[in-house]
């Protein structure tokens, strides 16, 4: 299910899957991050390249895979972002269609997603979650995750995370595998290892906090980072942005919460995205 919003309770089957801001469209420096993104000029269109010295490919919107270096130009134009955990049936399609490369969404494409969304109206949450169902859920294909890493993240998902006890000893206790053991399998059930995965969570913790309306000292304390300054620098590096531009979107973003929805097909066109040289 898709539609958990701020001020709603997550149950402990949810887990923030994806986090989506609509507004005016920016300059992202050069950096890469562990979630998957999506940005989708809602008009017009916006440049990107992988890093500086290529040339910048003019399109209308980007799909961008984990630790993918990227710059994206998107001044002038309305755009709709989404960072999506790596680990999730929401993103995980994603990665098989698309592959490992920055990537150009063919007009055609951009074209439907547009008519999806209502473009050019003003965005809301139920055209935005209207449009996850239609186009991105769609093609959602399960990940086959290691029984005990579905514990470690039953328990992140419990509020391990935000306590401040995702340790490494801690998170091998819990899956009741030695330490070595647990980062193997980690990183080979969801593609990412444990380490890296769980600064993107905390990232995310924080970015949530963010849109419900705390501050940025009171999102950097409940997601475990020393202080605001510390989550600034951790959010540029990760999303290329920062805790106060998020907090500035704050009224047009939204956290989708995802649950598996049994019986769900898988349809794949290998050639609708093309590889930013």
């Amino acid at each position: 299910m898709i539609g958990a919003r701020r001020g709603e309770s997550s149950g402990a089957s949810l887990w923030p899957a994806a986090l989506f801001v609509w507004g005016p469209g920016s300059v992202s420096s050069s950096h890469s991050h562990h979630s998957i993104q999506l940005i989708l000029a809602l008009h017009g269109g916006l440049r990107a390249r992988p890093r500086r010295g290529i040339p910048w490919r003019h399109c209308s919107g980007v799909f961008v895979p984990p630790g993918a270096t990227h710059e994206v130009d998107a001044r002038g134009v309305a755009v709709l972002i989404g960072f999506m955990d790596a680990e999730s049936e929401l993103a995980l399609p994603l990665v098989h269609r698309f592959g490992s490369k920055l990537a150009a969404v063919p007009y055609a494409v951009v074209a439907r997603w547009r008519h999806a969304l209502g473009a050019p109206q003003p965005l809301d949450a139920r055209r935005v979650e209207g449009w996850v169902r239609s186009e991105l859920l769609n093609e959602s294909r399960p990940r086959r995750i290691h029984p005990r890493v579905r514990r470690v993240l039953r328990y992140l998902r419990q509020g391990g995370i935000e306590r401040g006890r995702a340790t490494l000893p801690r998170l091998a206790a819990v899956a009741q595998l030695s330490p070595s053991r647990l980062m193997h399998v980690f990183t080979e059930s969801l593609g990412i290892p444990l380490r890296p995965y769980l600064l993107w969570l905390r990232v995310q913790v924080a970015a949530g906090a963010l849109v419900s309306g705390q501050t940025v000292t009171e999102a950097a304390h409940l997601a475990g980072f020393a202080d605001a300054a510390h989550l600034t620098r951790t959010f540029r590096r990760t999303l290329g942005t920062t805790p106060r531009d998020l907090i500035r979107r704050a009224p047009t973003a939204h956290e989708l919460r995802l649950a598996s929805a049994p019986g769900r097909q898988s349809v794949h066109d290998e050639t609708a995205w093309r590889p930013l040289q």
